[in-house]
């Protein structure tokens, strides 16, 4: 065994002994309300699929018929031959859908991230972040040479302390940047008062709408509309992974944001782009949103639902606010315990541990879609209920 192998091999031993270490669920069919995992039915509460967009039969069908007309894949990076006529039209829906001049698609929510923090930020900047801003955003920063200012969690008084410093500092461009919801607690970020400090201090924002987009704002248009900050955001960064139900991502902006992310911005650069069909599928999600906008409402009656049924429980649900609801138990341990428990039950909800979350801060994170029936969400209530007694968990005491 070599060097490598044996400190690998000792790091995995460790996230065992911690009860971190997970094998990956493998799914058997299409994700859904319901799936299959090792021949397992179970409820599918961790999935990102918010509308069920991605078993929708005009998205399937989109796909099905791009591939045939323009092909497999695009064979090339957007800068050499990789930009076809119908990735510029799903760009054109994406800026109308976000109420923005421009928009510009990357290969993920992640690559969108990386590429504007490091395409517009150089050493003269400053970026002032969230402390629990997606690790996408983390690493987005960690990449730029801009000055970094963090503020504690949605404090917006600390927030203007951190701008006053960078300006004080005499950083050229000054950017705010925070999660519109937030991933693992699934609150939703001040943006009102996110926008009105930025303002006072001549900063400009950006917001990653990531889990906002499809769930949040007129038509699913995000944390923008749900606070009616039109034109008052500079920089909106999405994905196509999770409400929209396909894959990619996005930045949302002005036309100069646009060109300069198409030269500067590296997972563009250097990245091919997305499949036809993949991009046909894109669109035709934006077009189900627009026109079934019961789904986002439905998405919402199983949220309220859902969450109260755990609140009735007794069940710590932190500051949720949106259909990401975290049940939290404390160590690493507990929450994969509480994940396997459900499972047995009939459930997939994934615990959630350390490095993601805080190290007392072990979870399993539950997202309804609007997919789910309400006998389905009443099943998995019971399974928390018992899987919660069995554990002799706080709080999951029995429904009144």
């Amino acid at each position: 065994m070599t060097d490598l192998q044996e400190s690998l091999r000792a790091e995995l031993d460790q996230l065992r002994e911690e009860g971190r270490f997970r094998e990956l669920a493998v799914l058997e069919g299409p994700q859904d309300s319901e799936v299959v995992i090792g021949g397992q039915r179970l409820i599918n509460l961790s999935s990102n699929n918010y509308l069920g967009l991605n078993t929708h039969p005009k998205l399937v069908a989109a796909a099905c018929e791009a591939a045939r007309r323009w092909g497999a894949g695009s064979g090339a990076v957007r800068t050499i031959a990789g930009t076809q006529a119908i990735h510029e039209e799903l760009e054109t829906r994406l800026a109308e859908f976000k109420g923005t001049p421009a928009a510009l698609t990357l290969q993920s929510g992640y690559a969108a991230n990386l590429a504007v923090l490091g395409g517009v930020l150089g050493e003269a900047d400053a970026v002032v972040s969230d402390e629990l801003n997606h690790a996408s955003i983390i690493d987005g920063i960690r990449l730029t040479k801009a000055h970094r200012y963090l503020f504690a969690h949605k404090d917006l008084g600390q927030l203007e302390q951190r701008l006053d410093e960078a300006r004080r500092d005499g950083r050229r461009r000054i950017l705010v940047v925070s999660d519109g919801v937030f991933s693992m607690d699934g609150d939703i970020a001040p943006l009102p008062g996110i926008v009105e400090r930025a303002r006072a201090a001549g900063a400009a924002v950006m917001v990653d709408d990531a889990h906002a987009s499809g769930v949040l704002g007129k038509g699913g248009r995000g944390s923008v509309s749900h606070f009616h900050l039109e034109g008052e955001v500079e920089i909106q960064v999405g994905t196509l992974s999770k409400a929209v139900g396909v894959l990619g991502g996005y930045a949302a902006g002005s036309q100069e944001l646009r060109d300069v992310l198409i030269h500067l911005g590296r997972p563009f650069l250097f990245s091919t782009s997305h499949p036809p069909a993949v991009v046909a599928a894109c669109i035709a999600a934006l077009e189900v949103m627009d026109s079934e906008p019961e789904l986002q409402d439905r998405l919402w009656d199983n949220t309220r639902y859902f969450k109260h049924g755990l609140e009735q429980l007794g069940f710590d649900c932190g500051q949720s606010e949106t259909p990401i609801t975290p049940v939290v138990v404390g160590e690493a341990a507990k929450a994969m315990g509480l994940s396997d428990a459900l499972r047995r039950r009939g459930v997939f909800a994934q615990g959630i541990a350390f490095p993601t979350v805080a190290r007392d801060k072990g979870r399993v994170r539950t997202i309804v879609t609007a997919s789910h029936t309400r006998a389905q969400l009443d099943r998995a209530l019971e399974a928390f209920q018992d899987a919660g007694q069995e554990l002799g968990l706080a709080g999951s005491r029995a429904a009144p």
